[in-house]
């Protein structure tokens, strides 16, 4: 298996925070407690009738909202502390998702209720992470214990996984660009990381600054990637064509951790920080590059992870106040 590494050229630093935008341009956040206590709402999905999905790893189950008249419908799995971490819908509606406790693949018919599992059988993939469908109906998913990224045909159910060079890579967020081909970020490491759906050869991309540790991701309309520096408290902007990279400090510093991303229709990122108390939910245009920043109502409680809408709006899933959003940009 053919394997490279590809080296980044930072073109651009911005050290201070950009002025922030007028009040016009700021959103409003409506959120909703979740059925059960302690659920730890993981991940959130959007499904193609608009519901807002997502993942309660504590109760073992799967939850469907509904955003216009606030209902809730949750719907138990099948095997007892599987721990549903990530989700990816697919275009029939079927809820796909991550057993990160438990070493499985499930699939959710959310009209019977009924759950499929499949087992990973790979020792790599016992710690299902992250999962992103592709045009082809194919299931990639990371897996940040066993170092690796799995494949995993939903037509024919034929699973592989393929190593990541970089030991001890923890590969965490991933998303698939308008070519088809799957980028993931390595949070044990300094580097970016991308799977040739084909012959299935990963490249990494080594970042700059030795402490650079990207968690989440998400591609723009021109396949350029944006990502959230953890360790450092910094905004990325990888492209992969030139292997150029600019990068901005996240308005509330260091201690920042930015976490969840989303990229919204109108090319603009969302993404939230983490370290901060309460939970900040951040806007970045990346034309003006300029940052609006405002906290989460109720908190946060860590938003681990983001999904844009097609009408343009940003769903969010707070864990540590057990709770999921909508973010509403202003019209």
């Amino acid at each position: 298996m053919h394997r490279r590494t590809v080296p980044l050229v930072l073109i651009g630093l911005t050290l201070a925070v950009s002025a922030l935008a007028e009040p016009a341009q700021r959103w409003t956040v409506k959120e909703w407690p979740l059925p059960m206590r302690g659920s730890l709402p993981h991940d959130p999905a959007v499904s193609p009738d608009g519901a807002l999905w997502y993942t309660a790893e504590h109760v073992n189950r799967l939850g469907r909202l509904d955003p216009t008249t606030g209902t809730i419908r949750e719907f138990p799995l099948n095997t007892p502390g599987s721990g549903p971490h990530g989700l990816a819908i697919d275009r029939n509606g079927d809820v796909w998702y991550t057993a990160n406790a438990r070493g499985l693949l499930g699939k959710l018919d959310p009209r019977s209720g009924r759950v499929i599992e499949h087992k990973i059988k790979d020792p790599r993939g016992g710690d299902p992470h992250t999962p992103v469908l592709d045009a082809n109906g194919v299931l990639w998913f990371t897996a940040q214990e066993g170092n690796a990224i799995g494949r995993f045909d939903t037509r024919t159910n034929d699973l592989s996984m393929t190593s990541v060079p970089t030991p001890h890579a923890k590969p965490y967020g991933i998303a698939i660009n308008s070519q088809g081909v799957p980028f993931f970020c390595e949070f044990g490491s300094n580097k970016l990381g991308s799977i040739d759906p084909t012959t299935f050869a990963i490249t990494e991309y080594p970042l700059p600054n030795a402490d650079a540790r990207p968690r989440r991701l998400a591609i723009a309309a021109d396949d350029s990637i944006f990502f959230t520096d953890y360790a450092r408290g910094y905004l990325g902007h990888f492209f992969p064509k030139t292997g150029k990279l600019r990068e901005w400090f996240s308005p509330s510093g260091k201690a920042s951790h930015p976490y969840g991303i989303a990229i919204s229709k109108d090319g603009v990122v969302w993404y939230s920080e983490s370290g901060i108390e309460p939970n900040t939910i951040v806007r970045f245009d990346p034309k003006l590059e300029q940052f609006v920043v405002e906290a989460v109502p109720s908190g946060g409680g860590v938003i681990r992870n983001m999904a844009a809408t097609p009408d343009g709006r940003i769903y969010i899933a707070e864990s540590g106040v057990n709770k999921v959003g909508v973010i509403e940009p202003a019209r």
